[in-house]
C-alpha cells in the first residue's frame, strides 16, 4: 500500500520518519510540497492520531491505484465543491439565518431527516425576492480551495463529473456553465411571481438519490463501482460515499468521516489529486 500524507504547509522531515517508522515503509516519494508517498506501508492503530494531532491528512491507496484508474467522480456541493451552505445564506437575507443554520448543521450531523429538515428551512424563506439568489452567488458563493485544481485534473484525465446537491438546481446550472462539470442534479425552489414560495417542485434529493444518481450515471458509463470516486461532507452523502470505489470524507462531520473510507480534514480538494497520484 502507498500511504499519502497531505498538509497545508510543507510536511516536517520528522513527522514523515514517524510515519514511516510506523507503517514500516521502505520508501518515501514526495508528490509536492505539501504531499508525499510512503510505499510499501502498512496501517497501524497509531497512524490516525497522530495525523490529527499535527494537521496531517492520510490515506492507504494500493500502489497500483491512480486517477486513470477512474472514470467519474460525484461530489456534494455546499460545504464541498463550494465553501458556504446555500440555503443558510439565503436565509440571511432575510434575517434568518441562525434558525435555518442550526437546522443544517443537525441534518448534516445525521439529526434530523434531511427531507423533512429541508421542507422546514424552506418554508422559512417565504415571501423572498428571487433576486436573493443571484446576490448569494455573486457576493457569498466560493470555489473551494483547491476546487480548480482537482477539476483540471479530472478533465486532463478524462474523468467525468457529476455535482449532485441538497441544495438547489439555481447554484448547480451556474456552477456547471462555470466550471465545465458534466452533470448536475439537485432541487427546485418554487418562484412564483418573482417571490420564493417556500416549497420546493418535485422530489427532493435526500442520501438515498445522491445514491441513486451515482448509479445511474456510472452505468450509463458504463464503469464499475471501483471506477468511482465520490466526495461529500454530511450526513446526507453517506449512501453516495458507500456506493463509490474511493468515498472521501471532506472536512466532514463525524459520523462520515467515521464511515467514509478517505478522510481530508485540512487540505483543500487538490488533496484527492494528490491522494491518488501515480
Amino acid at each position: 500500500m502507498k500511504l499519502i500524507i497531505q498538509a497545508t504547509r510543507s510536511i516536517e522531515i520528522h513527522h514523515l520518519d514517524h510515519l514511516a517508522t510506523l507503517s514500516n515503509s521502505t520508501q518515501s516519494i514526495a508528490i509536492s510540497a505539501l504531499a508525499c508517498q510512503l510505499y510499501n506501508a502498512q496501517p497501524h492503530a497509531d497512524i490516525a492520531a497522530y495525523c490529527l494531532q499535527h494537521d496531517l491528512d492520510f490515506g492507504f491507496v494500493p500502489e497500483d491505484k491512480s486517477l486513470k484508474d477512474y472514470g467519474l467522480v460525484v461530489m456534494d456541493m455546499d460545504s464541498t465543491l463550494i465553501t458556504i451552505e446555500c440555503i443558510d445564506e439565503i436565509a440571511d437575507m432575510q434575517g434568518l439565518k441562525p434558525q435555518v443554520a442550526a437546522i443544517t448543521e443537525a441534518a448534516m450531523r445525521g439529526e434530523l431527516d434531511f427531507s423533512e429538515s429541508l421542507r422546514r428551512r424552506v418554508a422559512l424563506l417565504e415571501g423572498l425576492d428571487e433576486s436573493a439568489l443571484q446576490r448569494v452567488y455573486d457576493e457569498r458563493l466560493r470555489l473551494t480551495a483547491g476546487a480548480e485544481v482537482m477539476l483540471n485534473s479530472l478533465k486532463a484525465h478524462g474523468i467525468k463529473t457529476l455535482l449532485v446537491s441538497g441544495g438547489f438546481v439555481f447554484f448547480t446550472e451556474r456552477l456547471q456553465q462555470r466550471l465545465g462539470l458534466d452533470y448536475t442534479h439537485a432541487n427546485t425552489l418554487e418562484i412564483k411571481d418573482g417571490k420564493l414560495t417556500g416549497k420546493v417542485l418535485g422530489g427532493i434529493v435526500d442520501a438515498q438519490a445522491k445514491a441513486d444518481l451515482l448509479i445511474k450515471t456510472r452505468d450509463a458509463l458504463g464503469l464499475k463501482p471501483e471506477q468511482v470516486i465520490a466526495i461529500g461532507d454530511g450526513a446526507n452523502d453517506l449512501k453516495m460515499l458507500a456506493q463509490a470505489g474511493a468515498g472521501i470524507a471532506f472536512h466532514a462531520k463525524p459520523v462520515v468521516r467515521a464511515q467514509a473510507k478517505y478522510a481530508l480534514n485540512f487540505v483543500g480538494l487538490e488533496g484527492v489529486v494528490h491522494l491518488f497520484s501515480a
